[in-house]
């Protein structure tokens, strides 16, 4: 398994944000982990990608402990965070290059990773000159500079316009092709365009997780059904 979850609960003061979480992602699937706001998919990914620990239960991503194995977790995975924190002043060659130098990556790996995400016409810029849709090209380029097996992708369309959301959703289908991904989102539509498989999150508890194909063309109905309040 890519990512193996077992009885994962966390609490924030008296707020239960994960409570008794457990499923597996296989080698090679897109998964859509959904849920409406709040629901714990960010605490989760966080779990998953070492900078949060639960505080029960036990996680593993590429074989590796994400409480015990915390380097091995982080060589191995590709993290978009929600908040995708980038220098503006940097130019998008000038920070790749510092990242690279963060995860000790071949800097032949930067070219590579620019066309693999289409930054080519961009590359010359400073990030902070970017549209939103470029900036979060810059994003996944980096979480790919040190060719992770895994990549956990936290909302990485949010605030696209539609010609972006439909750019980056093709680049993360393609980006599929050989990786593990487990995204997370609450636009029905974007895991209808990328997702093989489907993790419903209510209230720190997993309501659903079924193939998309299994479910037809009711996923919104299931996603309102499984996320009444």
């Amino acid at each position: 398994m890519s990512i193996e979850v077992k009885n994962i609960t966390k609490t924030y003061g008296t707020q239960k944000a994960l409570d008794n979480v457990s499923f597996s992602v296989k080698k090679g699937e897109i998964v859509g982990f959904l849920g409406p706001n709040g629901a714990g998919k960010s605490t989760l990914m966080k779990i998953l990608t070492t900078y949060l620990t639960a505080d029960s239960g036990e996680a593993t991503v590429n074989g590796f402990d994400v409480t015990s194995a915390q380097k091995s977790v982080q060589q191995s995975v590709g993290y978009l965070p929600e908040h995708n924190p980038l220098y503006l002043d940097l130019y998008v060659r000038e920070y790749l290059e510092f990242s690279a130098d963060v995860h000790k990556t071949d800097k032949s790996r930067i070219q590579e990773v620019i066309e693999l995400t289409g930054l080519t016409p961009e590359c010359h810029k400073k990030i902070g000159e970017l549209s939103k849709g470029f900036r979060q090209r810059v994003g996944l380029a980096t979480a790919l500079l040190h060719n992770p097996e895994v990549l956990i992708l936290d909302e990485p369309t949010t605030g696209l316009d539609p010609n972006q959301l439909v750019e980056i959703r093709e680049l993360i289908k393609n980006i599929g092709n050989d990786k593990t991904v487990f995204l997370s989102t609450h636009i029905m539509q974007e895991v209808e365009a990328i997702c093989d498989r489907i993790i419903i999150i209510h209230q720190g508890k997993i309501v659903e997780d079924a193939q998309l194909a299994d479910l037809g063309k009711n996923l919104e109905k299931v996603f309102r059904e499984k996320t009444k309040a």
